[in-house]
């Protein structure tokens, strides 16, 4: 027994000693995926690709450091010059009567790579279920054997637990399998000497057990060892682990049957050296009828044959996880494919679900100067990005009793049918930081032309290859390549079956996945360097010091804003008038003193003042005095008090003598206007295309706080369509400056940098924008639509991708967060959107001012829209999104590239949205036909959005048709829901009442805008209708709001001018006169009338 156990030992003999029938299944050839793991690694190497974590094993041990070896010159992975051997050591099994209750001795197989290593010796198994083995054999891993490093990233190592039955009789010992185990070898290729991991046993389904239970919990104690690595540190960091995975082919024709002569097989051509291609094969796919689809998750396969336990197959912590189709890389993603793919996967269909893995070793390429290969693995891809998969059915040939089958060629030619093709495109592993593509793939009917023109291949792995297949085997052999059989392609190009594929719609699912991506993507700080370097240093702005000098001025402040309020304290209790000669008696002063000092302390005054000079004086000892510490001694304490109290009552005199001196003058009164309002005055004065004081008033803005980003923001917006685009860099870079993180700053900094045609600096920053913000859909679109100007398709689509994923999971939260609203009371519709609930006046009965329609084609709109039931609001799509931001900072060229987008994406055709956003770039460039036809078909879609009607209202403005326009800005003050600009509807319809002097109607509706959002032109328009109205005291305290909310504004001074002269005020007619001609009024009309006013009252003009 034991010669024979040492027998079985030898790595190259398959002895079979006490196996029952059939059990010869286990033993399996490396051909397959040696070659294939070759060809991997020769592309890999050339990529200079570098490896992942591999799979951890459970009880792994991972040594401190890794020592280097010897590189073969052109090996499929590095080896060593000398075979080392793998040692193997079964420790013990546990809960062994999990699997079978009356189990009583066992004996351990261990096999590799089809070959029996040996057996154990036969072993008891003690009532607790453990059976102690320590069985030990080892097998040798060199490059001229079978076990070389191809076979040990590719297969794992496999163990059987063997029941022995007692003799009986005159029956033999029987020898029956009971369980088995599998164990990943690939650790020891990733540095590590030695693995100790538990195997779990699974159940031989064959074995005679009667009381099998589903939780088994047996397993064996395994550890692997080596007495040297088997790659050295530079080969190790320098490789990728490459895994393919093959889950299934779906609407498979209606021809194939479960024929248990034909193997369903699979082929994954690898380019590799010159013109040769390198095929990894996938056998043995199974037919499933109609019925539930597979599940999710489900476990990925080994790549052998059927073994008799098959939950052993099964990659430990390894699973097909799925996924919605329109994150996948493949085909078929689109909302029209979803029907059919969701049918598809519950009818008939064939499935792998097996996973290859290769090791990538840049190293050996690199060292393989007798190849001639191409330069990378990127290189290869980027010159041809189509890979090949072929996929037919193969008949396994019958044997003769005692020997295989001799078939002649044309016999082996009627072997293969339904010979299709399917094109992976490789080209997003070239995305940076992608390391994985999964997703549907078509299969087509095998033509040469079509296969050569997609991938540059002139052959065919199983028509004209066929002879590197053996179906006895579980791999290819290394026999040169056969010649092309044109006969035998033209006779199976001729075969119908293959042209069922299309046909019946056949499409496969498969991943290709690498720990460490080919294109590594830069690091966040990386970005931010970059970002940095792009951005030319500026001047920082003035530290704010506290010296002693700026101390000093704030005691000084403070104590006369404190003697300030302490005289109007005074003034109110005794009055401003003193006795006669300005004199006072000493009674009557200290009284008052008295008086005033119960007022102040019973108030709460006093308590306030005293905390107004406790801040400047504690600046006073810090900054004056540097004291930051405690004192020491209370003597020291005191004596520093003294000194102070001596200096601030001296700083105090200096200051009350200021104030009663005037010496000091008052500051200048804080500004009218706001941020905001500035921001407002400046798009006004964009409307009326008075560009130079929108400038005025965006850098007025800037100067009010130059440490604001919007306000550098909103400028350079305004000089990106307006001035020059260097400007706008400029404005975009500075507001970056004053904060590296801010999302949109990086993201017009792109914009713009397109705009300039600096394409490199325009990628970091759009780069870097979604690397800051990974949740940011406008970024994630803004960078694909930068990638689609550069030609580069998969990586825009890619990022078009991502974004669509953020606004799904977006979008879900906002109908969870909408349902749990709605849990408690019913949503009330909205009255903007519910024809049957708008009152009288309302949108769907506009009032008298809106009798007069554009045309029949909008009347007809209206009508229909009026009696229709409330439409659907349009989906929300990414594009739409990004158009919105976009049209806010005037990048026009984004928003056209946003807009193909959209339309292509919508399945209902363009909505109304996308109109308006069409018909604003249009006007932007003052293409005024274009926008009316895009404002004609919105409101076709959606007569009743005021959007469409304030859109056409300008567009009618600017064309001088000012009849249409004041209709269709009536039209929108009569909706409900108010539009986006309803300032510049107010401004514009109020001007036209004004020309058309109903003053009346104009001064209601500027009274609105001023209600809405005040500005010098909404009071000017208030000031003008009253005057014109004859309302004087009206018409001036609305001119002196425009005054004060700009003193800039000629036509406001003249007005004032005209008011004052009515008025018979002769000096303020002159002042204000004066302003309008120094400001330079352009109203030639206005001049005239005050002109002729000065003359007929005869004053207010100083030339006079």
């Amino acid at each position: 027994m034991a010669a024979a156990a040492a027998s079985r030992a030898r790595p190259q003999q398959r002895g079979r000693a006490g196996v029952p029938r059939g059990f010869g299944v286990l033993r399996e050839q490396p051909r397959l995926c040696g070659d294939g793991t070759r060809a991997l690694r020769r592309v890999g190497e050339a990529a200079g690709s570098s490896p992942g974590a591999a799979r951890p094993s459970r009880a792994m041990e991972v040594p401190a450091g890794l020592t280097g070896r010897k590189e073969p010159a052109a090996a499929a992975l590095p080896s060593m010059s000398q075979p080392i051997p793998v040692q193997i050591t079964v420790v013990h099994a546990q809960d062994l009567k999990t699997l079978k209750s009356n189990v009583v001795v066992t004996l351990v197989r261990v096999e590799y790579n089809g070959a029996v290593l040996g057996d154990s010796s036969k072993t008891d198994v003690l009532p607790d279920g453990t059976a102690e083995y320590d069985f030990s054999t080892s097998f040798e891993c060199s490059p001229d054997g079978p076990n070389t490093l191809d076979v040990l990233v590719q297969k794992p190592l496999l163990l059987t637990v063997l029941e022995v039955r007692p003799k009986e009789k005159k029956k033999p010992e029987k020898i029956t399998p009971l369980g088995q185990a599998v164990v990943d070898l690939l650790p020891l290729l990733q540095g590590v000497r030695s693995l100790k991991v538990f195997a779990p046993l699974y159940a031989v389904p064959a074995s005679p057990s009667v009381s099998l239970h589903p939780e088994a919990t047996a397993g064996l104690e395994v550890t692997v060892s080596t007495k040297e690595l088997l790659l050295s540190a530079t080969q190790f960091s320098s490789g990728n682990l490459l895994s393919i995975t093959l889950e299934a082919a779906y609407s498979v024709p209606e021809a194939f049957t479960p024929d248990t002569q034909q193997n369903y097989m699979a082929c994954l051509q690898i380019p590799a050296a010159g013109e040769k291609e390198l095929p990894l094969l996938f056998k043995n796919g199974i037919l499933k009828a109609d019925g539930e689809k597979e599940p999710l998750p489900r476990p990925k396969n080994w790549p052998f044959g059927p073994i008799l336990a098959p939950a052993a197959l099964n990659i430990p912590d390894s699973f097909i996880v799925g996924g919605p189709y329109e994150d996948e890389d493949g085909e078929l993603t689109r909302s029209e494919d979803m029907e059919f793919r969701i049918q598809a996967e519950s009818t008939k269909r064939i499935v792998w679900d097996t996973e290859t893995r290769c090791f990538l070793d840049a190293a050996a390429v690199a060292a393989a100067s007798c190849i001639c290969f191409v330069p990378s693995l990127q290189t290869r891809i980027a010159k041809c990005c189509y890979w090949p998969v072929e996929l037919c059915t193969m008949s396994v040939a019958s044997g003769g009793k005692g020997k295989a089958s001799k078939l002649d060629k044309r016999d082996e030619d009627t072997q293969i049918a339904f010979h299709g093709v399917a094109y992976v495109n490789m080209m997003h592993l070239l995305c940076p930081g992608v390391k994985q593509i999964r997703g549907a793939f078509r299969v087509f009917n095998y033509q040469d032309s079509e296969v050569f023109e997609k991938t540059k291949i002139q052959y065919s792995i199983f028509r004209d290859r066929r002879s590197q297949l053996s179906l006895s085997k579980e791999g290819l052999g290394t026999s040169p390549a056969s010649k092309t059989a044109s006969s035998k392609a033209q006779k199976e190009e001729k075969d119908s079956s293959a042209t069922q594929y299309s046909e019946a719609g056949t499409f496969l699912v498969m991943e290709i996945k690498l720990d460490r991506p080919l294109v590594p993507k830069r690091l966040r700080e990386e970005l931010v360097r970059r970002v940095k370097e792009l951005i030319p240093p500026r001047p920082a702005l003035p530290p704010q010091t506290e010296g002693a000098k700026k101390v000093v001025e704030d005691y000084h402040k403070r104590v006369t804003s404190v003697a300030v309020a302490i005289l109007r304290e005074y003034h109110e209790l005794f009055g401003k008038q003193l006795p006669d000669q300005g004199v006072m008696d000493h009674e009557t002063m200290e009284e008052q003193k008295r008086q005033l000092n119960y007022e102040l302390n019973t108030s709460g005054k006093y308590f306030a003042f005293k905390e107004q000079l406790k801040y400047s004086v504690v600046k006073i000892v810090r900054e004056k005095y540097l004291k930051t510490t405690a004192f020491e001694t209370k003597e020291e304490l005191q004596a520093f008090l003294s000194e102070l109290y001596v200096y601030l009552v001296d700083h105090m005199h200096i200051a009350l003598n200021k104030l009663l001196s005037g010496e000091d003058t008052s500051p200048a009164p804080p500004p009218n206007t706001t941020r905001k309002q500035l921001l407002l005055f400046a798009r006004e004065a964009e409307a009326i295309k008075d560009l130079k004081l929108a400038s005025h008033f965006y850098t007025q803005r800037i100067a009010r706080d130059q440490c604001d980003i919007q306000s550098w923001l909103d400028y350079g917006a305004f000089c990106l369509v307006y001035e020059d685009a260097t400007k706008a860099q400029e404005c975009f870079q500075q507001a970056l400056c004053l904060d590296p993180q801010h999302i949109q700053s990086l993201l017009l900094c792109g914009i713009v940098a397109v705009k300039l045609q600096q394409y490199e600096e325009a990628e970091i920053f759009f780069e870097d924008a979604c690397c800051l913000e990974p949740s940011s859909i406008i970024a994630w679109t803004l960078s694909g639509l930068f990638y689609e100007m550069q030609n580069s398709y998969v990586q825009a689509e890619r990022n078009f991708r991502e974004a669509k994923k953020l606004l799904r999971a977006q979008l879900e939260e906002e109908r969870r967060i909408l349902e749990a609203a709605e849990g408690d009371r019913k949503k009330p519709s909205s009255p903007s959107t519910d024809p049957e609930k708008i009152p009288d006046g309302s949108a769907d009965k506009p009032p008298e001012v809106m009798e007069g329609v554009t045309s029949k084609e909008e009347a007809t709109a209206v009508q229909e829209a009026s009696e229709a039931p409330a439409p659907q609001p349009p989906p929300c799509t990414i594009f739409m999104k990004t158009v919105e931001f976009l049209m806010k900072v005037n990048a026009v060229r984004f928003v056209h590239k946003a807009l193909a987008h959209e339309l292509l994406s919508l399945q209902g055709g363009p909505t109304c949205a996308y109109y308006l956003a069409l018909a604003w770039t249009y006007m932007l460039r003052e293409d005024f036909p274009r926008c009316e036809e895009c404002l004609r078909k919105a409101v076709g879609i959606d007569p009743l959005n005021p959007n469409v009607w304030a859109q056409k209202g300008h567009l009618c403005y600017l064309q001088k048709d000012f009849d249409n326009a004041k209709e269709c800005y009536e039209r929108v003050i009569s909706f409900v829901e108010d539009a986006k600009d309803m300032h510049f509807v107010y401004l514009r319809l109020g001007s036209i009442y004004l020309e058309e002097k109903e003053y009346g109607r104009a001064k209601h509706i500027y009274l609105l805008a001023c209600d809405n959002s005040a500005s010098c032109l909404t009071w000017l328009g208030v000031g003008i209708a009253c005057y014109r109205l004859e309302e004087m005291l009206e018409a001036e305290d609305a001119l002196s709001e425009a005054n004060a909310l700009n003193n800039t504004n000629a036509e406001v001074w003249g007005y004032l001018a005209l008011i004052c002269l009515q008025g018979g005020r002769q000096l303020e007619a002159e002042k204000c006169y004066k302003y309008t001609v120094k400001l330079g009024l352009q109203n030639d009309a206005l001049l005239r009338e005050i002109r002729a006013a000065q003359h007929r009252f005869g004053f207010g003009d100083p030339s006079l």
